[in-house]
Formats: C-alpha cells, structure tokens, sequence
C-alpha cells in the first residue's frame, strides 16, 4: 500500500488530524497537508533508462541457467 494512500486512509476515514498522522508516518506536517490538498494517488516522477551492468553478459548467463535447469541436484 502506497504512502499517500495510507495518508488519505487515516485523514479521511479515522479522521485524525495532520499532526497526528505526521508523528505516525514521520513525515512534516507541510508534507501531509500537501498530499492531502492535492488529489492525485501517488507522486509523479521518471525514472531514467539506464542500461544494467549485466546485459552485456545477458545472454551467456541465460544459457547457463537453461543448462543448469535440466540437471539434477
């Protein structure tokens, strides 16, 4: 469960005033206010392509996993 939805959750429906759900999420109270005053469900951010370390490697480590899966233990 996301963040802002446990926010809303406790805002909303135990009706707990923002100071308190601060203290419960560890957040600021600018924070709570802010994520209450704005109506969308999760915050928007991109994330990067970025190439993995491995993919080099990909397909040399996929066909040693498909040899070692017909073998026994």
């Amino acid at each position: 469960m996301g963040l802002l939805n446990v926010i809303r959750r406790l805002a909303l429906r135990q009706k707990l005033p923002s100071l308190e759900i601060a203290r419960r999420t560890e957040l600021s109270r600018k924070t709570i206010k802010r994520y209450l005053r704005v109506g969308t469900i999760e915050p928007n951010f991109s994330v990067p392509e970025r190439p993995s370390k491995i993919d080099p490697f990909a397909d040399k480590l996929a066909g040693w996993l498909k040899t070692e899966s017909a073998k026994s233990r």
